[in-house]
């Protein structure tokens, strides 16, 4: 009997784990060593660790690319090797591997036929994704001139070309500036409300807590911990109260009420400093106001159309037509034959290119008889026959 499929869960790991073995079969390292989770629609997923505690060994088993030792893995209800579910994936590496010589327009381009997309779509969604990453500038650019940061931005808008339901980012803020990380974190909570479900591996912990639902905690190739982001981050054994600035005389007050009533002694009190981020980002948008200058990657535009379920109607009507089977050519039967050139005028032109008066119109030429017929050259008599003979293979006397 068949086991029915729970459409709420995207993806889903029981018991996983895979060895890597030597030439001779022996166990060389444990990657992944039993781990079960499962990840639903519509969320954004953290896989939380330290490097080498087996995020990306879990990644590629998701992927296909790897097979598992042992354990059971289902992508959208499939075995992830099923080339129908990789249609609906997309992923960024945790290294964006790019053809230095192609431009982001020639590089989305060649993604986009590697799905299937029609010419038309893969137009405009390579507009939209550019503007969307911040690229449009150096659209025309070989790839090969990028610095990280802007390759990763390309990485990015490569790994959404084909309106994936399910988004696998490898440390997708790797080589990235703190704006150009933020934009990243906005764009990933923009497509979790829309919709997109997100698996996001990395070792900042700040992208993880910005931006993900749920998360597990891995070491060692196990799982640590797991849970939400305010289950595994709640402090159950303190109280803040945060209130506008106080004096120093108000301050004891409190102090002295809390001691007395509740019977605990204040720890700390601390006027709350600006996040360096935030610091950071405040002076870039101030420059961008000033309109100052850069080569680098522009400021990101919003998120693309079609990732929003407004993909162009009209767009996707060319499309249909240019897929459509062109009409088929007239038959040889249907096609007029050529008009006949009239005798006088073939005379004129014989006329006109000899120099010679040609005959008058309405009278034939008289035939050529075969006596004034042009005969073929006759052979030399002087041939040399033993030549001919030698090189036949006839050989002659000696």
């Amino acid at each position: 009997m068949a086991t029915a499929v729970n459409n709420d869960i995207v993806v889903e790991a029981v018991g996983l784990t895979k060895v890597f073995s030597d030439f001779w079969l022996r166990q060389k390292a444990v990657a992944v060593d039993g781990i079960s989770f499962e990840i639903r629609r519509d969320e954004i997923f953290g896989l939380l660790g330290p490097n080498g505690s087996g995020k990306s060994t879990t990644i590629k088993m998701i992927l296909g690319l790897l097979h598992r030792s042992k354990g059971n893995l289902t992508v959208f209800g499939k075995d992830p090797a099923d080339v129908a579910v990789k249609r609906r994936i997309g992923y960024l590496p945790e290294e964006s591997y790019m053809y230095r010589f192609l431009t982001p327009v020639e590089t989305l381009d060649f993604y986009g036929k590697l799905f299937g997309l029609p010419r038309a779509i893969r137009r405009s969604r390579i507009d939209e994704l550019l503007e969307m990453v911040g690229m449009t500038h150096a659209a025309n650019r070989p790839v090969g001139e990028f610095s990280k940061g802007m390759a990763r931005r390309l990485g990015i808008a490569q790994a959404l070309i084909n309106d994936p339901d399910l988004l696998i980012l490898d440390e997708p803020t790797s080589g990235l500036d703190p704006l150009g990380s933020r934009q990243v974190k906005d764009l990933l909570l923009d497509l979790g409300r829309r919709g997109k479900t997100i698996l996001l591996s990395s070792h900042q912990l700040d992208d993880v807590q910005d931006v993900c639902d749920r998360m597990v905690i891995l070491y060692g190739g196990k799982i640590r911990s797991e849970g939400t982001v305010d289950e595994l981050l709640e402090d159950s054994g303190r109280t803040v109260i945060t209130t506008p600035r106080l004096d120093a005389a108000t301050i004891t007050t409190i102090e002295r009420i809390i001691r007395e009533t509740a019977h605990v002694e204040v720890e700390r009190v601390a006027a709350p400093r600006q996040r360096l981020e935030d610091l950071f980002l405040q002076i870039v948008e101030r420059a961008r106001n000033d309109r100052a200058s850069t080569s680098g990657a522009g400021a990101g535009g919003p998120t693309a159309a079609f990732l929003r379920g407004e993909e162009n109607e009209g767009g996707g009507l060319i499309a249909e037509l240019e897929a459509m089977p062109q009409a088929a050519k007239p038959s040889a039967a249907a096609v007029p034959a050529a008009p006949v050139v009239p005798v006088a005028d073939a005379a004129v032109l014989t006329e006109l290119v000899t120099g010679k008066p040609s005959a008058p119109v309405g009278k034939a030429e008289p035939a050529v008889t075969p006596s004034k017929q042009t005969k073929a050259p006759e052979p030399p008599k002087d041939v040399d026959r033993s030549v001919i003979d030698d090189l036949l293979g006839g050989g002659g006397n000696p």
